[in-house]
């Protein structure tokens, strides 16, 4: 990869990272409404759910920032997104309406996200990056 190619992976990496991050601290600082939206939404074993939600998007975003088992990461916070995406932008459930049109936005803007992470997965972190590149 070329200095511009390592410079944009580094960018996006960092984009894709407090994406994470930053819901991360909110579920943290606002701990009783996430547990309310989850519940409204019949998520399962929310307490569970919450805390592991939490750590992945924490470790795992931190991780694709500085470039620490990137691919890794990349490919569990798809999988985590996939998830969020289904129980919680779930536009089939709601009538016609603003409601049901901002929950197909960010359905189809969380596949956006996933399909950014699984170019991580795919292609690696980079060269500027903690984890030596493939």
């Amino acid at each position: 990869m070329n200095y511009l190619e390592n410079t944009a992976l580094l960018v996006g990496r960092f984009l894709l990272g407090i994406y994470f991050i930053l819901p991360g601290i909110s579920k943290i600082t606002g701990w009783e409404g996430t547990v309310q939206y989850m519940s409204d939404h019949n998520v399962p074993f929310i307490p569970v759910l919450l805390v592991v939600t939490i750590i992945m998007q924490l470790g795992c975003g931190a991780a694709l920032i500085v470039g620490y088992q990137g691919k890794a990461a990349a490919f569990v916070l798809a999988g985590l997104t996939l998830a969020i995406s289904i129980f919680m932008h779930n536009f089939w459930d709601y009538p016609e309406g603003t409601e049901r049109s901002h929950e197909t936005q960010n359905f189809f803007k969380n596949l956006g996200i996933i399909a950014g992470l699984l170019c991580v997965a795919g292609l690696g972190t980079g060269r500027f990056s903690l984890t030596k590149p493939d």
